[in-house]
C-alpha cells in the first residue's frame, strides 16, 4: 500500500454553512483533476502555521475538480479550526494529503446513518452512494439546534421524510434504543460524531441479538497504550540509530534527538506520521491502519506503534 502524497491546492471558496462551521472547497492549481476517492474518505489539511489537521469530504465523489470540507470552529481545541476559520481565504494556497479511507461504505441490504453535529460530514456521500445503487437509507441527524447543524436544509429539502432532524433544542436527542431495535435485517448502521454517542451506540449494537452491523468514525480516540520493551531505531534517510525506551514512543524519542517528523494526532488514528518500514516487524497500537495493512507490514505510525523484536529499520 502506497503513503498517500501530498499536493498543493487552492481554495477555490470558504462560506459559513452554519454557525460555527465553515464550508472550504479546494481545486487543483492547474486546474486538473484531483485524485479520486469514495464515501468516508477525508483529507489532511497543513496550515499555513504547519498544523496538520484532518478533515471529512463531503462533496461528490464524481466531481473531480474539488475537495469540500466542512470546519466546525472548536474555541477549545488546539487551534487548528480556528485557522480555517479566521485566516485562511479563497485564493490561498493549502497543502494536503490524498484521500485516505478508513470508513468504506460496505454493501448491505439498507443503511441507517447516524450523525451528530458535524459528524454528519462523511455520511453525505454515502446517501448519494445509496441512492445512485438503489439502496434504501435513512439519517436522523442530531446536533445542538438547526442553526448549528450543517447542510440540514438542504439535506431535508433534497431527502425529504428519508432525513430526520433532532435538534437538541427543538426535537430532543434521537432514541437510538429504539432506532436500533426498529433495524430491518441486512441494514447496516454508520454513525459519526461525539465520542460519548459513539461508546453509547458500541454498548447498544453488542446487546442486541444478532449484534448490529455497526461501523463508526471517530475523530478521537482512548489514549493508547504505549509502553513495551526498548527497542533500535535504524532511520536511513537521517543515517542514525536511536534507542526508544520503554515509556517513550519513537517520535518522541526521535524529537528529543532533534530530528524532525510529520505528526499531528500523537494518538495513533490520523495517517500523518505513517512511516515505511524497510526492516523488522512493527507491533502495531494504532486504529488507522486496516487490519490487512498491519499484517502486512508495510508501514506503521511511529507517534504509537513500537517494534515486535529489538530493531526496526524505517525510511525516515
Amino acid at each position: 500500500m502506497p503513503v498517500s502524497q501530498t499536493i498543493k491546492l487552492r481554495v477555490r471558496s470558504a462560506e459559513l454553512v452554519a454557525e460555527g462551521v465553515r464550508q472550504l472547497e479546494l481545486e487543483s492549481m492547474a486546474g486538473l483533476d484531483l485524485p479520486p476517492w469514495q464515501p468516508g474518505a477525508h483529507i489532511e489539511v497543513r496550515l499555513p502555521s504547519g498544523l496538520v489537521r484532518h478533515y471529512s469530504l463531503c462533496g461528490d465523489p464524481a466531481d473531480r475538480k474539488v475537495y469540500r470540507i466542512a470546519v466546525l470552529r472548536e474555541a477549545a481545541g488546539r487551534g487548528g479550526s480556528i485557522e480555517l476559520h479566521d485566516a485562511v481565504a479563497a485564493g490561498d494556497a493549502i497543502e494536503v494529503r490524498t484521500p485516505r479511507n478508513n470508513f468504506e461504505l460496505h454493501p448491505a441490504g439498507g443503511y441507517l446513518f447516524l450523525g451528530g453535529g458535524i459528524g454528519v460530514t462523511p455520511l453525505i456521500p454515502m446517501m448519494r452512494e445509496a441512492d445512485e445503487k438503489g439502496i434504501p437509507w435513512r439519517l436522523v441527524y442530531g446536533g445542538r439546534s438547526r442553526s448549528s447543524m450543517a447542510y440540514v436544509t438542504a439535506l431535508q429539502a433534497e431527502h425529504g421524510e428519508q432525513v430526520a432532524v433532532s435538534a437538541d433544542d427543538a426535537e430532543g436527542r434521537p432514541d437510538f434504543a429504539a432506532l436500533l431495535d426498529a433495524l430491518v435485517p441486512g441494514t447496516a448502521v454508520y454513525a459519526c460524531g461525539p465520542t460519548p454517542m459513539l461508546d453509547l451506540l458500541a454498548a447498544m449494537a453488542v446487546e442486541r441479538e444478532p449484534a448490529v452491523d455497526l461501523h463508526l468514525e471517530r475523530f478521537a480516540v482512548d489514549a493508547v497504550d504505549i509502553t513495551g520493551e526498548p527497542f533500535e531505531a535504524e532511520l536511513t534517510r537521517s543515517g542514525v540509530t536511536i534507542e526508544v525506551g520503554s515509556d517513550e514512543t519513537l517520535l518522541g524519542a526521535m524529537l528529543q534527538r532533534g530530528l524532525n517528523a510529520p505528526y499531528s494526532c500523537e494518538n495513533g488514528y490520523c495517517g500523518t506520521c505513517e512511516a515505511v518500514v524497510l526492516e523488522g516487524e512493527p507491533d502495531h497500537r494504532d486504529t488507522y491502519l486496516t487490519d490487512d495493512e498491519k499484517a502486512d507490514g508495510f508501514t506503521m505510525m511511529i507517534c504509537v506503534s513500537r517494534c515486535a523484536g529489538r530493531r526496526i529499520v524505517l525510511d525516515l
